[in-house]
């Protein structure tokens, strides 16, 4: 181990930190992933087995009070990233934290503010990864005045049938998830890369499986939507209309469109595709390769921490938005009248 040697910890193996976080982080010379502590001792010795981690800790609080641990990556369920990342920080680590931030936005806010009190660190949140190829382009387009003044903005995330299986998994559970909904946040941090933040919000929700089955079996109450929608004002003077949705069977694949004065732009399944008045139809708009990017972020929250580059996807401050915009949804739903934002 060099001196330049970046030494993690991971807290929570779930499947992205399996799928993505430790095989990249792996992949990067000069860091070395040295312990992770999941959900049972068992667990915790196949995610080490499987990626031939040396120490297997039975506590995350042996991850983060370890002296030979740099940095930690949090890949719990929503309702531990609050307590997890503040111990961390508090404990001089870097963080990189599983997306949803929070369970709230006051917990992200704490987040937040726990983060600003030590500048020498790096913290990130793992971004919202659907339009990463696309999104540089989309911004050169509405900043040339390609779409002339950005009217309204629609996003539609949907297309499966209600799930006949009534166990409760996390992102039905408010008590692990706290207030995100779906996939609602993570197109909501698209979307301000596009067009900037949303001013005030009404939404309307519908839970179409009320009960569900816990991990022992019994029925539990749900209190999570399978089904919202979103009307929103955003700051640009533009409007959006958002529909996240686990019940729309055979509807389009997830996609979000942008209208504007002077033309349209159309995303889905990573192709984007535009139009502009006069023109007959959308046609697809090639995405340079210099603006085109991609997933990397191991490779970003590394380099932060080395002092190369800054993190950009997705820094604490952004997480706090999409927060704030996720508990005005929930607020707006609950009292069925609008929200302001920003809330705090």
């Amino acid at each position: 181990m060099t001196q330049d040697t970046i030494r993690v910890g991971i807290i929570g193996a779930g499947q992205n930190t399996r799928d993505r976080h430790i095989p990249g982080l792996q992949a990067i010379e000069g860091v070395e992933i040295v312990a992770v502590c999941n959900r049972s001792q068992e667990s915790g010795e196949r995610v080490a087995k499987q990626f031939g981690i040396d120490r297997v800790c039975t506590n995350w609080q042996e991850v983060v009070q370890s002296a030979d641990v740099d940095a930690v990556v949090i890949g719990t369920w929503p309702y531990m990233h609050r307590l997890v990342t503040v111990t961390a920080l508090e404990a001089n680590k870097h963080v990189m934290c599983e997306a949803r931030m929070a369970m709230n936005a006051a917990e992200a806010h704490h987040m937040y503010e726990a983060l600003r009190r030590r500048p020498h660190l790096v913290a990130q949140i793992v971004p919202s990864p659907f339009s990463l190829r696309v999104d540089r382009t989309i911004q050169r387009l509405i900043r040339d005045g390609w779409l002339g003044d950005v009217l309204v903005v629609s996003i539609r995330a949907g297309g499966t049938f209600i799930d006949e299986d009534n166990t409760m998994h996390w992102r039905h559970d408010m008590n692990l998830s706290g207030l995100n909904v779906m996939s609602l946040g993570i197109w909501y941090e698209a979307m301000m890369r596009w067009v900037g933040e949303a001013t005030s919000v009404v939404a309307k929700g519908k839970i179409f499986m009320p009960m569900r089955k816990d991990e022992s079996g019994r029925l539990t109450g749900v209190r999570i939507p399978d089904h919202i929608d979103i009307v929103a004002d955003l700051a640009c003077g533009g409007q959006a209309h958002i529909q996240v949705s686990n019940v729309t069977g055979f509807g389009e694949p997830p996609s979000a469109t942008i209208y504007g004065s002077a033309g349209t732009l159309h995303f889905s399944e990573d192709i984007l595709t535009g139009g502009q008045r006069g023109d007959d139809r959308l046609s697809e708009i090639e995405v340079p390769s210099e603006e085109a990017n991609g997933w990397r972020v191991e490779e970003e929250f590394i380099a932060a921490i080395r002092g190369q580059e800054e993190i950009t996807h997705t820094d604490f401050h952004t997480g706090v938005k999409y927060m704030e915009f996720t508990e005005a949804v929930h607020r707006s739903r609950q009292s069925g009248t609008a929200v302001s934002l920003p809330l705090l």
